[in-house]
């Protein structure tokens, strides 16, 4: 198996005004840069009104910036999106893409989520694409065949290691405090890889994120199951003891 570095990536959602933001970014890049090398690349994602000043306490530290969705066209009438090059402009290195929050309250579908990423691929940014499939689906034995859908509509022809990430996150352990069993995630990214390993020759190089309820007491045993290359974090993304906590289980 090809090593492949943890990513340990925090999506903020609808959450900070800019005070918290400057401050949550300056105390997670003092921390980077205080500890030499580690074993992990670090990504925050904030609201787009914080992508330029958490940009800014983060520049140089080793600590990347990233968005939570872009329009699949780079500019344009389209009232209240942004697009991939001004996420660019930003600084921003990464870009989340059909988070199950976008696809449940904006109702995108696989088709717009590989739009997105084709633009995000234009303009140089890393694609983390999101997949899982819901409780009632899981109960219902049919999460393989959901996640393989998702996998196929969203990821689009170009896909490779250095310009996709691909993030599981089971719909009913986002949020909830419920997560997946590390027999659940290893048997799920297992099935991802050999999807992957179908259509893009280096498939044993693209990293797959868990998310879902990720807190440091359950950290280090998710990063050391097979096949997951890191953590897509929510809540605790929002709390710098809490999400260095998790950085650091990486080993």
């Amino acid at each position: 198996m090809a090593a492949r570095r943890k990513l340990i990536a925090g999506n903020w959602k609808m959450n900070g005004l800019k005070a918290d933001g400057l401050a949550l970014a300056s105390d997670l890049a003092g921390r980077v840069k205080g500890a030499g090398a580690v074993p992990f690349d670090m990504l925050v994602c904030p609201p787009f009104p914080l992508l330029f000043p958490v940009g800014d306490a983060v520049k140089g530290s080793g600590v990347a910036l990233g968005a939570q969705d872009c329009h699949a066209k780079q500019k344009g009438a389209h009232t209240g999106d942004v697009s991939p090059v001004m996420l660019k402009d930003a600084g921003c290195a990464y870009v989340i893409l059909g988070h199950s929050e976008r696809r449940a309250d904006h109702g995108e579908s696989d088709a717009v989520v590989n739009a997105k990423t084709v633009a995000a691929h234009k303009e140089g940014l890393i694609a983390i694409v999101c997949v899982g499939e819901t409780e009632a689906q899981r109960d219902a034995g049919t999460q393989t065949d959901v996640v393989g859908s998702q996998l196929a509509g969203s990821l689009p022809e170009g896909t490779t290691a250095e310009n996709t990430v691909v993030a599981y996150e089971p719909v009913w352990a986002i949020g909830t405090g419920k997560t997946a069993t590390p027999d659940d995630v290893a048997a799920m990214h297992a099935f991802i890889r050999g999807e992957l390993a179908k259509r893009f020759p280096d498939a044993d190089k693209m990293r797959v994120l868990y998310g879902g309820s990720v807190k440091p007491s359950n950290a280090a045993e998710l990063m050391a199951t097979e096949n997951v290359d890191g953590a897509l974090v929510g809540g605790a993304s929002l709390v710098a003891d809490d999400f260095w906590a998790i950085a650091t289980s990486c080993r």
